[in-house]
């Protein structure tokens, strides 16, 4: 693939080559959010009512984004989120962003929808790396994938628990998207209209492995999946409660993250069953459009939690200075998820790298303006916002 991402001098000039690659309805299903798209607009929107306060005549000459995280080097303060359309943005789009990961230093995550294998991308990319968990109602086939990923050595378990219910989103029935592919009239043309995808990625796995599947998925669940609409899936569980939380305790071995926190009180039953991590999100606009914003609960689950287990944050992430509010919040990392997605539709690895590569140097940036050698230095003197978010301008919390 052809390294256009260069052009790109921020995340958004990266997700508008992006657009201009990918057919309308896969983009769409990466970029849009539910129903009106308030709560995705709203997860932009608090970010601009967020101000940072510089401090000026310091030394910044030794600046550094290393941290440590879950006993590790972290290169970056960020981590890439579970995505399942990775496989759609280039072809084996998760190992191009894997190997992105692993090359700046950082964890990838493995979704339960990724459409290459787990175990592919332990011996192909390596790094660090996370698998996501969907619990499903028959909980022994969640179970299943559990053992597999722990087999594989991977380093978290990051259990999804904000989708007991699909998400409604309208606009992939009307433009006819399913996966894998089912083709029809209007979605036949919108591939037609963007040939590079079209052999470039959807091609290649014709010619290969055939169309794309959910590598993750038990094999009896496999084959039975057919091109059914993304917003009509079977699959989630309705019923899943705490109890299962402390049974994959029981079950995984190493760190057990809790994704889809949105209130301290949640966060406080997840530290209670044992979870060493909780990601505050709101799936990234994407399940349920009244949510609020992950940034505008973040200091109070850092207050509620922060001294028990790691905060971590994701949700309309887009620029290093958005990164670094939610770091001063007291948020140990951020996840990525949407601009590693541009970046790989893009330029594949390359266009993953980049995107990354942009990130950083935003967060580096903002440190200079603050006054900040080191991500530990941030903290809530260095933000400002308007009264509705009267609990962050107090130091001394």
């Amino acid at each position: 693939m052809k390294d256009i991402s260069q052009r790109a001098l921020n995340i958004a000039d990266l997700r508008e080559i992006a657009r201009r690659n990918l057919p309308k309805g896969v983009f769409e299903f990466v970029d849009r959010g539910n129903e009106d798209e308030v709560g995705l607009r709203n997860n932009r929107a608090v970010f601009e009512r967020i101000k940072l306060r510089p401090r000026r005549l310091v030394d910044v000459s030794a600046r550094t984004q290393s941290t440590m995280l879950f006993g590790k080097e972290l290169k970056i303060p960020i981590a890439i989120a579970p995505t399942g359309s990775g496989g759609l943005m280039c072809y084996e789009g998760e190992l191009a962003q894997a190997r992105a990961a692993a090359a700046a230093g950082i964890p990838f995550s493995v979704a339960t929808g990724s459409m290459t294998g787990m175990e592919r991308v332990v011996a192909e990319a390596g790094g660090r790396l996370w698998f996501q968990l969907y619990m499903w109602a028959d909980r022994t086939l969640s179970h299943q994938l559990v053992k597999r990923a722990s087999d594989a050595g991977y380093e978290a378990l990051v259990v999804t628990i904000d989708s007991a219910v699909a998400s409604n989103r309208e606009y992939n029935v009307r433009n006819g998207y399913t996966v894998p592919f089912t083709f029809n009239a209007r979605n036949t043309i919108d591939v037609l209209m963007h040939p590079g995808w079209m052999f470039g990625v959807l091609g290649r796995y014709i010619v290969t492995t055939g169309m794309p599947r959910y590598e993750n998925y038990p094999s009896a669940r496999k084959s039975r999946i057919t091109a059914e609409p993304m917003d009509r899936t079977k699959l989630k569980n309705d019923s899943l409660n705490w109890e299962d939380l402390r049974t994959l305790r029981k079950l995984w071995p190493r760190t057990l993250i809790v994704k889809g926190i949105l209130c301290p009180e949640d966060a406080l039953l997840a530290a209670d069953c044992g979870a060493d991590a909780v990601v505050v999100s709101n799936h990234g606009g994407r399940n349920f459009d009244s949510y609020q914003a992950p940034i505008e609960v973040l200091p109070e689950v850092v207050d509620a939690v922060g001294k028990r287990l790691t905060v971590l944050v994701d949700s309309g992430f887009r620029r290093g200075t958005d990164i670094v509010k939610a770091l001063a919040m007291g948020a140990a990392a951020v996840l990525v998820g949407r601009p590693t997605l541009y970046g790989t539709a893009a330029a594949g690895e390359a266009g993953a790298r980049h995107a990354i590569s942009i990130l950083r140097k935003e967060i580096d940036r903002a440190m200079a303006h603050l006054g900040c050698n080191s991500v530990s230095e941030l903290n809530r003197n260095h933000l400002r916002s308007p009264e509705s978010f009267s609990w962050l301008n107090h130091p001394d919390r």
